[in-house]
């Protein structure tokens, strides 16, 4: 009683049903895409912070990793923003002195004006005037 001639939109009694097929791997193939874009949007500020000092990288990782468990978009946006902010190394100057005071400790005595000897310090007269000023 069917018509011999079916759309193609209309699955044969007794065949498979081939739009059907097509839209189940176009669907799969949409959401494979779909879900490697938001991969991609949300690793953004990890990747833009990857140029940056490791502890910021770290901080933004941190970040990425509570907005991805918590569903709290605010950490997302964070980390974003602490991504595009360059940090100020404050770590190689204090480094630098850090290694300056350590060569100035580690210096031979008698170099900077101090006596060579310590006892000989010690045994040194105090001047009146600097009694005065001591508080020992």
């Amino acid at each position: 009683m069917a018509p011999h001639h079916l759309p193609f939109y209309l699955a044969p009694g007794s065949g498979t049903d081939t739009l059907m097929v097509v839209m189940g791997l176009f669907l799969i193939g949409t959401l494979l895409w779909v879900g490697t874009l938001y991969w991609k949007l949300h690793s953004l500020p990890e990747r833009m912070a990857h140029k940056s000092q490791k502890l910021q990288f770290e901080f933004v990782a941190v970040l990425g990793l509570i907005s991805l468990f918590t569903h709290m978009h605010i950490f997302w946006i964070a980390g974003l923003l602490l991504a595009l902010i360059d940090i100020p190394d404050f770590g190689t100057p204090l480094r630098s002195i850090a290694d300056s005071v350590e060569k100035i400790a580690d210096a031979t005595p008698g170099e900077a004006g101090e006596p060579a000897d310590p006892q000989a310090a010690a045994e040194t007269p105090v001047t009146p005037k600097e009694k005065e000023h001591s508080h020992v």
